[in-house]
């Protein structure tokens, strides 16, 4: 299970449209989980931490459970696997019924399931957002529960009964509760270029719903794996479309929320069709991924699908470069989630964008590049006056964050910031990271300016 740690984890099930995901986002105090009248809506396990009456627990989001297909390769029976799966996993359940709907036969089943699992199960009727709602919750009796907990995951009703019971479900204290720690890798990209698969490949097992359709994936979802002793966790996010072609809600909300995880990562992931090369939406990804500050990868998946008279990995990446030269520079591997081909490079890959990423330049060894830089190439003059840059000295991390003292801050040219940046990302092998480079004025004593030396090598101590 993911971000397991040691933390009891609640399985919610139930049949499509209940309110699964509604009571899901109450339990957790966040929208983590989407929303929405359309029934279905959540295919894959969603998981965050809750907590009540000092107690921490992981709260799991599940598919819909529905009667079995009779093709059991079909998209309704991989959701109805992973929900029974979600069950073998859990320490306790929440049930979700619907109180307007009433009973269903599917409902029987789901019980009896529920029974033979041996887990403790706590039944809940959702939608008794009225006194008169609440009533019907004794309905469903019949399908041989002893408690019944009617609540409105919409309104708020009946939830602290709710988190009572789940604290009494939740086995003893044992190992300490603890957030899952780890560097954070969003695998970011359109729909249907892989990144579900690729996660699979990564953890040995299917974590995530795999289907061709595009779009399978709508939520964030969060797995903790170890690599050579280091702990990651793995963010799937929905695809990512052009906003003119996301026509369903449902998408445009996977989109913003994929945009959103880049926020709480480290590093993206961004995973291109090897057979289409970037695109135009795969290049607005990585310029937020930038924007961010994150640390960037770049993923060739399905390389093994590339005709093989075009299966030159020079020139891919030689293509690359000419067609988007913003991007040149950014580590790229060819790989395929299906065959595993190319995938034995990527954690290292990742390590060393991870330590660029968090990579701390000493002041001496910043201003010795500086000046090297300068006497390479000096800085433009400002409204006829010489722009002097006095000394540097990094001021954040994660990403590296540079500032540069200069005597006109304000008149800094955007190619001369450019040129340094690149420079000074150069010089520190920032690989695959954005150097964040900033230019402030030198700081006064006593109306004067700071005697100090320049990188050049010249004194500089006039009166302002």
């Amino acid at each position: 299970m993911a971000m397991r740690d040691g933390v009891p984890v609640v399985a919610i099930v139930g049949r499509p449209n209940v309110g699964k995901s509604s009571l899901f986002n109450r339990l957790v105090r966040a929208r983590r989980a989407i929303v929405d009248d359309a029934p279905g809506v959540t295919r894959d396990r969603v998981i965050a931490p809750a907590e009540h009456d000092g107690r921490q627990f992981l709260c799991v989001d599940t598919g819909g459970f529905a009667d079995p297909p009779r093709d059991a390769s079909t998209l309704a029976a991989r959701v109805r696997a992973q929900t029974l799966r979600a069950v073998g996993e859990a320490d306790c359940v929440l049930c979700v019924f619907d109180a307007p709907a009433g009973l269903l036969p599917v409902e029987h089943d789901l019980v009896r399931l529920l029974g033979r699992s041996g887990k403790p199960v706590a039944f809940v009727v959702n939608k008794a957002d009225t006194p008169a709602r609440e009533r019907l919750a004794a309905d469903f009796y019949a399908a041989g529960v002893d408690r019944l907990l009617p609540v409105s995951a919409a309104h708020g009703r009946g939830l602290d009964a709710l988190r009572d019971a789940i604290v009494g479900m939740l086995p003893a204290v044992g190992t300490a509760a603890g957030e899952t720690r780890g560097t954070r890798l969003a695998i970011v990209g359109r729909p249907n270029v892989g990144k579900s698969s690729l996660l699979n490949r990564l953890v040995g097992e299917e974590r995530m719903i795999v289907a061709p359709e595009a779009g399978t994936t709508r939520d964030a979802i969060d797995t903790s794996v170890v690599v050579d002793g280091r702990p990651y966790v793995l963010i799937d996010t929905a695809g990512i479309r052009r906003r003119t072609k996301a026509h369903e809600a449902l998408e445009r909300h996977g989109a913003v929320r994929a945009l959103g995880t880049l926020a709480r990562a480290d590093l993206a992931l961004v995973v291109l069709d090897a057979i289409e090369g970037m695109t135009d939406q795969d290049a607005r990804v990585l310029a937020r991924a930038r924007d961010l500050g994150r640390g960037v990868i770049l993923l060739a998946n399905k390389w093994d699908a590339v005709p093989a008279e075009r299966r030159d990995p020079a020139v891919f990446r030689r293509a690359m470069r000419a067609t988007r030269p913003a991007f040149a520079d950014l580590p790229l591997l060819l790989l395929s989630a299906r065959t595993g081909e190319g995938l034995a490079d990527l954690f290292p890959l990742v390590r060393r964008v991870e330590r660029a990423y968090e990579a701390v330049l000493p002041t001496g060894e910043l201003n010795r590049a500086l000046g090297s830089a300068v006497e390479t190439q000096a800085p433009p003059s400002v409204g006829g006056r010489p722009l002097r840059l006095f000394y540097a000295t990094q001021t954040g991390r994660r990403p590296p964050e540079v500032t540069v003292f200069a005597s006109v801050p304000e008149g800094m040219p955007t190619s001369y910031r450019r040129y340094l940046t690149a420079r000074l990302a150069k010089t520190f092998g920032l690989f695959g990271v954005p150097l964040r480079l900033a230019f402030r004025a030198r700081p006064r004593r006593d109306g004067f300016t700071n005697r100090a030396r320049s990188p050049g090598g010249a004194r500089s101590a006039r009166r302002h």
